[in-house]
């Protein structure tokens, strides 16, 4: 392929063309705007299809990239140089993330043509679709941070408008604006990471970040608030503050439940391949920054928390949609974890794993509530108690959810094993050489036992046992025959098995789980080597290049880090014995679930009656929602806002507005007296009174007559001679 940046762009730029477009003709032709949309993001998968196979096949090593840019704005003076450029840069992470963006992009717009045929804005959801889906792209794309900002702050107004799309829905329009405000203050924080690194960099480019880093530019320390801080800690706590924000990570989680207002392919969009997704990446991406500033542990039990306290909370959901929102949090908790115990390939495997079987599971939940109407509230009904029993009349969803959670629950042979359960392997080994990693480990490995309790606890509730609402039951409309709600659903499901992202390929070697070693993905992902950057600075490396081919050709893996063969041994045995722990666990909490749910041997009530403090804490979600309210929005945040009114109306107005206009009114009655008393009266009705009066006596003198003549030259010459006799 040749990636020039006219064709890597495309990739992106088709779904914004269909946005443009459709914005345009989607009121009077509704079907053509969501066919373009379609085809829009099938257009992409199939370029990014070709990236993939260049990667892939070709067997480029994890150090293969392709950076292209030009220069954006330029406005350098002769002392002080300010350019900023803008361009792609392609690594194998991107190519595979592309991969996944446009597949699972394009599979859940197909799944919408069905899920949303009968909504009255059918089309403006195809609009928001194609731009939230460029957005993606263009960050993944992006070469430096300011482009993914750009591209970041594009998917927030998208998800405000998708999560907001029912608005006159009780609780739409605060659904939307919480999540757009909360992830504000992660926001925040990454445009001061920018600013930041471009204080010291002079750039924000990824190549250039990394090329500082192997030349020491981040080793010293910047003052904030009297302490003195080391500048990449900083730099890094900044830009992993917008993942907490993004990807809905402890303490701003509470965003991403409610996003569940939108229409379920939205989620599914939201959820896998696109916003929290992108949170996770930028971590991935600047894991170097992470890792030079000493950030990792700290990531790690963010990481942690996050995925054990969203999962205790999916516990006690009784919203099939919401069980998921949970788990989608829980997930990335584990993403987070991965990055903090240095497992950077086994997150990035986790981050695309997740996208795959999470799009299945919601678009299986959309296929379950779009099934299942009740004719007395004309709604659709996402309560699990109302369910029950439906794996008669779904079949095929059932067989498609299945698949998922057996996937999400790291049941050997299904991706989630593959991927989730080398993130506990490294936690594991991160344990037995720093004791401060005990924690995040132990937590982690608690939530793969929740998480598979509370994944097949929404099994049990949805699809086993008698319905639990007859009439409802009755009532239900089979559409499971519908290819374009089925056909997702199947590629979707099939791709939450294990074989395609532990082996090879090209065929070889598949069974290699419990070593650790995953071969293509393995090998063609790993963090990013600054030293690196340092020789190569600004280098293309392309598919015709120069280069010898037999120079990019993979390396084994243990041979690329440098291990000995025993160091890699303790790493396999510390691998296989994670596995192990996963594998019991996992199966642990499927028994116990089907115990509770399935056989009903234990009671639930009896467990929530005995911990009743603690369920009412889950069910209030540990009270976050309360906490923001009540203590920082009207304790903190109001008061701070009345102050900040007050400065700005009672003083600034008052004084520096008000005060202005009153000074400038005195000035102006100053200036009316002068003009009207010494300027009309005096200088311009002054000077035409004078030239009045002498003109007045001249014709007094002019009478005209002799004698008058005579009499003044007699007082003339009496008045001259008096005045000499004087003298």
């Amino acid at each position: 392929m040749d990636y020039s940046f006219s064709n890597v762009a495309l990739i992106a730029l088709l779904p914004f063309f269909a946005f443009v477009i459709n914005a345009f003709i989607v009121k009077k032709f509704t079907k053509l705007a969501v066919t373009i949309s379609c085809l829009a993001i099938f257009s992409s998968f199939l370029l990014a299809c070709r990236i993939f196979k260049d990667v892939v096949f070709d067997v480029y090593s994890s150090e293969f990239y392709v950076h292209k840019y030009f220069n954006w704005i330029d406005i350098s003076s002769a002392t002080i140089p300010f350019k900023i450029n803008m361009g792609i840069y392609i690594d194998n992470m991107t190519a595979i993330m592309l991969l996944m963006v446009t597949g699972v992009a394009t599979l859940i717009h197909v799944f919408s043509t069905y899920y949303m045929h009968d909504d009255a804005r059918f089309g403006r959801f195809f609009v928001y679709m194609s731009l939230f889906t460029s957005a993606m792209l263009g960050l993944v794309l992006s070469d430096n941070l300011l482009s993914v900002f750009i591209f970041w702050e594009l998917m927030g107004f998208c998800s405000y408008s998708l999560i907001g799309f029912y608005y006159e829905k009780e609780g739409a329009g605060n659904a939307s604006m919480k999540a757009f405000m909360t992830t504000r203050v992660g926001d925040v924080f990454f445009l001061v990471g920018i600013l930041a690194i471009w204080n010291i960099v002079g750039s924000v480019s990824f190549v250039d970040i990394y090329a500082a880093l192997s030349q020491g530019k981040f080793a010293h320390d910047i003052m904030i608030f009297g302490l003195g801080i080391p500048v990449a800690t900083f730099a890094a706590f900044s830009i992993f503050m917008g993942t907490i924000g993004k990807s809905a990570q402890f303490p701003l989680q509470v965003w991403l439940p409610d996003a569940m207002f939108g229409p379920t392919p939205c989620s599914a969009l939201i959820h896998a391949a696109t916003m929290v997704a992108a949170g996770v990446y930028l971590s991935l991406r600047m894991f170097p920054l992470m890792e030079a500033g000493h950030l990792l542990t700290f990531i790690a039990y963010i990481g942690a928390i996050t995925a054990f306290g969203a999962a205790t909370i999916a516990l006690v959901q009784t919203d099939i949609k919401a069980v998921l929102a949970y788990s989608t949090i829980s997930q990335l908790g584990y993403m987070v974890l991965g990055v903090g115990v240095g497992a950077y390939n086994a997150s990035f495997m986790h981050l695309i794993t997740h996208a795959v079987f999470k799009a299945c599971l919601f678009l299986a939940a959309g296929s379950v509530i779009h099934s299942l109407h009740d004719h007395h509230t004309h709604e659709h009904v996402q309560e699990m108690p109302r369910m029950g029993g439906l794996r008669k009349k779904l079949p095929f969803t059932f067989i498609a959810m299945m698949c998922c959670t057996l996937a999400i629950s790291g049941i050997p042979f299904f991706s989630g094993f593959v991927s989730k359960d080398r993130i506990l392997g490294d936690a594991l080994l991160a344990a037995l050489h720093h004791k401060v990693m005990w924690v995040p480990a132990v937590l982690g490995f608690a939530a793969a036992f929740l998480t598979a309790f509370y994944m097949f606890r929404m099994m049990f509730l949805t699809f086993f046992g008698e319905p639990r609402d007859k009439e409802l039951y009755e009532h239900m409309h089979e559409e499971h025959l519908q290819l374009n709600s089925n056909v997702p659903l199947l590629i979707l499901s099939i791709f939450t098995l294990g074989v395609f992202y532990s082996g090879s390929l090209t065929g070889q070697g598949f069974i290699k789980v419990f070593k650790g070693n995953y071969e293509w993905f393995g090998t063609l992902v790993e963090k990013p080597h600054v030293a690196n950057f340092q020789d190569h600075k600004r280098q293309l490396w392309t598919m015709d290049s120069s280069v010898d081919r037999e120079e990019f050709k993979h390396s084994r893996y243990d041979e690329k880090h440098g291990k000995t063969e025993e160091e890699a041994h303790h790493v396999h045995q510390v691998h296989l014995i994670g596995a192990l722990m996963s594998i019991v666990i996992a199966f642990s909490g499927v028994f116990l679930s089907f115990l509770m749910y399935g056989k009903k041997s234990l009671n639930p009530a009896f467990w929530t009656g005995l911990f009743s403090g603690w369920y009412r804490g889950l069910l209030n979600k540990y009270y976050f929602d309360t906490f923001y309210i009540k203590v920082v929005i009207q304790k903190m945040l109001l008061p701070l806002n009345n102050f900040l009114a007050f400065i700005d109306m009672g003083i600034y107005d008052r004084y520096a507005i008000d005060g202005w206009e009153n000074v400038n009114r005195w000035f102006y009655t100053v200036a009316k007296w002068f003009d009207n008393l010494v300027v009309d009266t005096v200088a311009v009705d002054g000077t035409g009174a004078s030239v009045r009066l002498f003109n007045v006596v001249l014709r007094t003198l002019q009478s005209g007559k002799i004698q008058f003549y005579f009499i003044m030259i007699i007082l003339v010459l009496s008045s001259y001679i008096w005045a000499i006799g004087s003298n």
